[in-house]
């Protein structure tokens, strides 16, 4: 009976002691913080940059007067679709077209003053030949010393006088000829002048603004003085939606990615398009405080369809497609975080339990030799997986940023349990901690 004793006292013992051991560890790991977490999976992730603006046609012209006057006939209304050379308004015309008048009137003198001086040179020239004749039978009779002479060399200035008088007159002629030119350039340019009265449609369009009435006096710009303008017309068959993006995400965007423009004005539907310009300026801000302000720059996306209801300055948001990857591993955005961690000589996080990081907790802070040789504490960007009820932090290098998930390009594997929360949590969370699972989720 002794020894059937001491065996139940043994197995007494042995039962206590594991129920202590049991109550231990049920107790150690009640103490760890509740944590959700959530697998790794493989998705396809696009990553979209969102950007505010306003919709705009591709062609907009602002038709200005090139001459002052009233107008006298205004034939469009704002609203109007209108054909390329369409007639739109006509200024008055009269004082231009009596410019035109003088123009032809001076023109037709000039030829008349010309013709004129074609006969004067005639005349010189029949004028000298009867000198040059009359100076021949003078040298002829000065020969037979029948004539004197003085008669003789009054014979010869005769004929140089009428050679310089042909020639004087065949300058009058050649002069008026460039003043004929003269008088042609100046009716042409009244004659253009006279064109700028009536105002045409420079292209197939939509009047989307109408400045004047009929009887109104327009004005012409100056360098200082902005003129009237009295009407835009915009091509509404090329829309474009003109966006504000920040300068942290410009580096991202290319020309030809695929973009989805939504109109606030037209809410239940979306419209495709293309980057087709990126700004290579930044905007400037007009309001104070600018300088506090964020850097933004201009990009334009062209749609690919018109839009007939459609109005410009409509306010529209672009969301750019800057990058797409298919099957990827991907890890929940809110799981990210940064962790000061003692790194080797080969860049790889050293964990707690080694002996270089024991050498380091031992050593005084601040102390220069709290690391060995060759080992640094660098700031590593990671996530915590759940692993046998720990915490443990793992780096990874991130790829694209989709809507919900980073890509993971290293660092993890299919399976791996993330921690997503709570983020009061994730942020005191160390590697190695003790947690307690309540959430376990494989995709959300």
């Amino acid at each position: 009976m002794t020894g059937v004793r001491k065996a139940a006292l043994i197995v007494a013992i042995l039962a206590i002691g594991g129920a202590l051991v049991y109550v231990n560890l049920s107790f150690e790991r009640a103490t760890g913080p509740e944590v959700e977490v959530e697998a790794v999976e493989r998705r396809s992730l696009e990553a979209i940059v969102s950007a505010s603006g306003t919709i705009v046609p591709q062609l907009t012209v602002d038709i200005s007067a090139d001459t002052m006057g009233r107008v006298t006939r205004l034939e469009f209304n704002e609203g109007d679709r209108v054909k390329r050379g369409q007639f739109l308004l006509e200024i008055d015309p009269e004082s231009l077209r009596s410019a035109v008048d003088r123009g032809e009137a001076a023109l037709r003198a000039s030829r008349s003053s010309q013709r004129q001086l074609e006969v004067a040179v005639e005349t010189a020239r029949v004028t000298l030949d009867l000198a040059r004749d009359n100076l021949e039978r003078q040298e002829n009779l000065w020969e037979l010393r029948l004539v004197s002479r003085e008669t003789y060399e009054q014979a010869v200035t005769d004929v140089a006088l009428r050679e310089t008088e042909l020639r004087a007159r065949e300058v009058d002629v050649a002069t008026q000829i460039e003043r004929i030119s003269q008088e042609v350039a100046n009716l042409e340019s009244a004659r253009y002048e006279l064109t700028k009265v009536t105002i045409t449609s420079p292209f197939a369009g939509v009047v989307t603004r109408r400045n004047i009435e009929a009887g109104e006096t327009v004005v012409v710009g100056t360098m200082n003085n902005a003129g009237t303008v009295l009407a835009t017309i915009a091509d509404l068959s090329v829309i474009e939606a003109e966006v504000e993006v920040d300068e942290t995400d410009i580096p991202s965007i290319e020309l030809g990615q695929w973009t989805e423009v939504t109109i606030d004005a037209l809410p239940d539907r979306s419209f495709s398009g293309i980057v087709t310009e990126i700004g290579n300026s930044p905007i400037q801000a007009t309001q104070q405080g600018a300088g506090t302000q964020a850097t933004t720059f201009k990009v334009v996306v062209t749609l690919d369809d018109e839009i007939p209801s459609v109005r410009p300055g409509f306010t529209c948001t672009a969301d750019i497609t800057t990058a797409v990857r298919s099957d990827t591993l991907s890890i929940p955005i809110q799981a990210t975080t940064v962790r000061e961690m003692v790194v080797d000589t080969h860049g790889k996080m050293v964990r707690e339990e080694s002996e270089p990081r024991r050498r380091r907790d031992n050593q005084p802070a601040g102390s220069s030799e709290e690391l060995p040789p060759g080992f640094s504490e660098e700031e590593l960007e990671g996530i915590f997986v759940a692993r046998q009820g720990r915490a443990v932090f793992l780096p990874v290098e991130t790829g694209i940023a989709g809507e919900r998930y980073f890509e993971a390009l290293s660092g993890v594997e299919v399976g791996d349990l993330v921690i997503t929360g709570p983020f009061s949590e994730v942020r005191n969370l160390e590697d190695g901690d003790a947690i307690r699972v309540v959430d376990s989720a494989s995709s959300r």
